[in-house]
C-alpha cells in the first residue's frame, strides 16, 4: 500500500498514545475501588463486584452499534462520545455513592463501559492510516501509553479516594475531570472522517458475521483475544478484594493493580517488533504460557510477593495474547469489513469478559469459606479456556496454508 503515509499514521499513534494514557488512567481507578465500592453498597457479597461486571457489560453491549457509528461518522466522533460518556457515567456512579444507592452505581458503571468501548478502538484506529509493515508496532505503541495509566490511575487514586467522608467518592469525581480534559486530544486525530457510502460500492464483497467466523485466523483471533482479556478480567477483578480479604490494606491493593498495569502494557514498545520477528502465533502461545504461569504463582500463596508476581505475569500474559490476537484481527478481513470485524470481536470479547467479571466475584466471595479458598477458586477457573485458547491456535497453526 504505497499510498499510505506513515508520518501521518505516526501523529495519530501520538494522539493515541496520550489518549490512553490520560483517559485510560480511569480505569485501573475503578477497578481497585468497583468491587470495594461495591461490597460496601452491595446487600449480599456475592454481588460486590457487579460495578465492574457493569462496566465490562456496557462496553460489550456497546461494541456493536458503536463500532458502525465510527465507521459511518469517523473514530473521532466515537472518541468524544466515549469520553462523554466516562464523565457522565462516573458523574452517576459518584451520586450512587452519595445517595448509597447500589442500583445508580451500576447505572453510572454501564455508562463507564460506553468510555471502555470507546477506548478498546483506540488500537484499532491506529492502524487505519498505517501501512502493512507499521500496522502491529502502531498497535503496540498505542496500548503501551497505558504505561502512564498505570501509573497516573493508581497513585491519584491514593489522593483522592479517601478524599471525601464518603469513601471512593473523590475517586469518580476526579474521573470527571480525565474524561473532560482527555477529550480534547481528539481534535489532534487525523483520521478518515467515515465511510458512508463504502459498503453500497461493494454490495457483495462484506460477509456475514457467521461466514466472518468461519474464516479460521478471524475465529482464532476472536478466541485468543476472549480467553487474554476474560482470564486478565476475572482475577484482576478479585485482585483488591483478595489483597484486603487477606489482611492488606487498600493501598496495597493500588501498588498491585498499579504493577499490574504497568506489566500489561510495558511489553508494548517490543511486541509489536516480536510479532514482526516471530510471527503472531508464537507471540499469541507465549502469552497463553504466561498466563498459566500467573495462576501457578497465586495459588502457591498469598503474600504480598505471591500478589505482585501473579499479576505481573497476569499482565504481561494478557499483553502477548491481546495484541496479539489483534493484529492477527487486523490482518484478516477486507477493509470494508473493518466495522462489522471490530464490533463482532468486541461484543464476543466483551461479552465473555462481562462472564467473568460476574464469576469473579462470586468465586470470591461465595466458594470457599475463607479469601484463599475464594482466591483458589478464581485461579483453577483459568484452566479450561487456556485450554480453548492453546487448542485453537496449534488447530489454525496445523491448517493448511492457503496462497494469498
Amino acid at each position: 500500500m504505497t499510498d499510505v503515509d506513515d508520518t501521518r499514521a505516526r501523529r495519530n499513534v501520538t494522539v493515541l498514545v496520550l489518549a490512553q494514557a490520560i483517559l485510560g488512567a480511569q480505569l485501573p481507578m475503578i477497578f481497585v475501588v468497583g468491587g470495594l465500592a461495591g461490597g460496601q453498597l452491595a446487600s449480599n457479597p456475592c454481588l460486590a463486584t457487579l460495578p465492574i461486571s457493569f462496566i465490562v457489560f456496557g462496553s460489550m453491549t456497546t461494541a456493536p452499534w458503536l463500532s458502525p457509528l465510527m465507521q459511518r461518522n469517523g473514530r473521532q466522533f466515537g472518541f468524544f462520545l466515549g469520553a462523554f460518556a466516562g464523565a457522565v457515567g462516573a458523574a452517576v456512579s459518584a451520586y450512587g455513592l452519595y445517595t448509597s444507592s447500589f442500583a445508580i452505581l451500576l447505572m453510572g458503571s454501564y455508562l463507564t463501559g460506553i468510555y471502555m468501548s470507546a477506548q478498546g478502538f483506540y488500537r484499532f484506529a491506529a492502524t487505519d492510516t498505517a501501512s502493512d509493515a507499521f500496522r502491529p508496532k502502531a498497535i503496540s505503541y498505542v496500548m503501551a501509553g497505558g504505561l502512564l495509566s498505570a501509573i497516573v490511575g493508581p497513585q491519584l487514586n491514593k489522593l483522592v479516594a479517601e478524599a471525601f467522608v464518603i469513601p471512593f467518592l473523590g475517586t469518580y469525581l476526579a474521573i470527571i475531570i480525565l474524561n473532560l480534559v482527555g477529550m480534547m486530544l481528539f481534535l489532534w486525530l487525523d483520521l478518515p472522517k467515515g465511510s458512508k457510502s463504502e459498503p453500497s460500492t461493494t454490495p457483495n464483497a462484506s460477509r456475514t458475521k457467521l461466514e466472518l467466523l468461519r474464516e479460521p485466523r478471524i475465529l482464532v483471533a476472536v478466541i485468543c483475544a476472549m480467553v487474554s482479556y476474560s482470564l486478565m478480567n476475572l482475577v484482576m477483578t478479585s485482585t483488591p478484594l483478595a489483597v484486603v480479604g487477606c489482611g492488606f490494606t487498600t493501598n496495597n491493593a493500588n501498588d498491585i493493580v498499579s504493577a499490574h498495569v504497568l506489566a500489561m502494557f510495558a511489553p508494548s514498545f517490543v511486541t509489536g517488533h516480536l510479532i514482526a520477528r516471530f510471527g503472531v502465533e508464537r507471540i499469541i502461545g507465549v502469552g497463553l504460557l504466561i498466563l498459566t504461569a500467573a495462576g501457578i504463582v497465586a495459588l502457591s500463596g498469598v503474600t504480598l510477593g505471591n500478589f505482585f508476581v501473579a499479576l505481573v505475569l497476569l499482565g504481561f500474559g494478557w499483553n502477548f495474547g491481546f495484541i496479539g490476537a489483534t493484529t492477527m484481527l487486523a490482518g484478516a478481513h477486507k477493509p470494508e469489513e473493518r466495522g462489522a470485524v471490530q464490533g463482532l470481536n468486541d461484543m464476543i470479547v466483551f461479552g465473555m469478559v462481562t462472564i467473568a467479571s460476574l464469576a469473579s466475584g462470586g468465586l470470591m466471595n461465595c466458594s470457599g469459606g475463607t479469601p484463599v479458598e475464594g482466591w483458589n477458586a478464581v485461579n483453577f477457573a483459568m484452566i479450561p479456556f487456556l485450554v480453548l485458547a492453546g487448542g485453537s491456535l496449534v488447530w489454525l497453526i496445523r491448517q493448511p496454508k492457503v496462497a494469498t
